[in-house]
């Protein structure tokens, strides 16, 4: 199986910190399959997604995207390659729902060009796919916090790369729209899609994840299956607090002790 990620001893320390922020990390992230990253606040989860994403610079180490080194894409490649569905985004232009989702094209777009109609194609397609058909043409100022969610993932799907880093990608989610954004990822997992995604809900991860990676005090804690990483020694030991596992319906479902 090949590495959609390889992350070789990388470390990465903000200036004036005390600590690096990741420290010596080594981890894969398989191609072809739903990687999720658990951990707790502070251990280095979002500093990792930066990484990934080129939006920061390790010390040391290096960091291969398809086995190609990632300081080497230009960043059309990049986007090309890579897709992020963020937590949230700081503001909201008054663009309706089909122009803000064919922001996602721009990585095929020359500087200046307008988006063709198979641009607008594609778009509209992802927007449907992600239940905000009848929303086309609505100011996204006027959506829910969980239809904007949605619409980070339509963005993304429309942009037509082949990973999807997702940052939390249901934690504002009501049970409804949780459910809806499942679906999607189970639908687009099967498509040969990599995902790869943050999470602080392990029961999450135990539904979409194939492949588990944990990271505590900016150290790799466990990588590997979802079945031997999601054990109630491995995440009380991640979290620092007795945590417990069971099955309900077939799911496996995580709480604390």
């Amino acid at each position: 199986m090949s590495d959609a990620y390889r992350l070789h001893s990388v470390a990465f320390t903000y200036p004036l910190a005390s600590f690096p922020a990741i420290d010596h990390l080594s981890l894969s992230i398989p191609e072809g399959r739903t990687t999720a990253l658990l951990g707790p606040n502070g251990a280095g989860k979002s500093t990792l997604m930066d990484i990934l994403l080129r939006w920061k610079k390790p010390d040391s180490g290096t960091v291969l995207l398809f086995g190609k080194p990632l300081e080497q894409y230009s960043k059309i490649e990049l986007g090309q390659s890579v897709a992020l569905v963020p937590q949230e985004e700081s503001s909201r232009f008054a663009f309706n729902v089909l122009e803000y989702v064919l922001f996602g094209r721009s990585p095929y777009l020359h500087q200046l060009a307008t988006p063709s109609a198979e641009d607008i194609k594609l778009s509209i397609e992802a927007i449907r796919e992600v239940g905000l058909g009848q929303c086309v043409n609505r100011s996204v100022t006027t959506l829910s916090g969980g239809e904007y969610q949605l619409l980070l993932l339509a963005r993304a799907l429309a942009q037509g790369a082949r990973l999807l880093l997702l940052d939390e990608p249901t934690s504002s989610l009501d049970p409804g729209n949780t459910a809806m954004v499942v679906r999607i990822l189970k639908k687009l997992a099967s498509r040969g899609i990599t995902l790869f995604f943050t999470t602080h809900d392990p029961s999450i991860a135990a539904e979409l994840a194939q492949h588990v990676a944990m990271l505590r005090d900016s150290t790799l804690l466990y990588s590997g299956e979802t079945a031997e990483a999601l054990t109630p020694e491995l995440l009380s030991e991640l979290y620092h607090t007795p945590m417990q596992t069971f099955t309900h319906a077939g799911r496996l479902l995580v709480g604390r002790k």
